[in-house]
């Protein structure tokens, strides 16, 4: 089986939603998805893209002996990561992942690592200081996953947002 991580095209966006409704549901917020597909694409593809994101792909050798769930996934997005840039006044630009997912049925298969690791690549390139993002305190798994990339976890600061 080989995992090949690409950047993401207009046409993954269908399935890129149906991941991240996946995450919502792992979230337990699954009714807070409310973007529109035509605004998701916009928002990717259209003349200002505001976010840009990697895919995981699943490929299969003739040597290759995968199980069915596997085979329903070859050639299909397993997984994504989907970032935008973030300005700080004191600190310049960052990269701020938004998104991390690897499908339920395909983790435990360094899939995570493979996204992340092009994500730590996209930001040396583009000279970014510094990759931010959030996890839900009660999200273990995914805690201990960005442990080992020795990142730094802030408890000082307030998330706030408000609807406008």
């Amino acid at each position: 089986m080989e995992i090949k991580i690409r950047r993401a095209v207009k046409e993954d966006c269908p399935r890129l939603l149906e991941l991240v409704h996946e995450l919502a549901e792992y979230e337990r917020a699954p009714q807070e998805v409310t973007v529109a597909l035509e605004h998701f694409i916009e928002s990717g593809f259209g003349k200002e893209p505001v976010w840009w994101a990697f895919v995981a792909t699943l490929h299969f050798t003739g040597a290759d002996s995968p199980s069915l769930k596997e085979r329903e996934f070859e050639g299909r997005a397993v997984g994504f990561a989907l970032y935008y840039i973030r300005y700080s006044t004191w600190k310049g630009q960052a990269m701020y992942l938004e998104d991390i997912l690897v499908t339920k049925e395909m983790r435990g298969k360094g899939i995570g690592k493979l996204l992340f690791d092009r994500l730590i690549e996209e930001a040396k390139e583009k000279k970014f200081n510094r990759i931010i993002w959030q996890v839900l305190e009660w999200n273990e798994p995914a805690i201990n996953f960005y442990k080992k990339y020795n990142t730094q976890f802030d408890s000082e600061w307030v998330n706030c947002s408000m609807h406008v």
